[in-house]
């Protein structure tokens, strides 16, 4: 039981920096820091939105608009946390 709570945290971990990531491309293709054209830049932001949007999807569509802000990311973040802190704190006793 131990190694499968180890492996969750590890993808929620991961999936994380993921999100992280993905917020920072977006403000780095926004701003014209990173060139759009360039071939690894381009495989880089479309592999970021393919794995990250069938998240931020639906709490797009629950958010109110705030112009050009993108709330999105954060609130995944925080379920992300929170998701975590209820494997650990519910079954870390079970696993040891």
């Amino acid at each position: 039981m131990a190694s499968i709570l180890e492996l969750l945290l590890t993808i929620i971990g991961i999936y994380k920096w993921i999100i992280i990531a993905s917020a920072i491309f977006s403000w780095l293709y926004a701003f014209n820091v990173v060139n759009p054209r360039n071939q690894i830049v381009d495989t880089i932001g479309r592999t970021l939105y393919k794995l990250t949007e069938p998240a931020l999807a639906p709490i797009r569509r629950i958010l109110p608009d705030l112009g050009g802000i993108d709330l999105s990311p954060i609130v995944l973040l925080l379920g992300l946390f929170f998701l975590e802190r209820i494997l650990v704190n519910n079954f870390a006793s079970l696993a040891y």
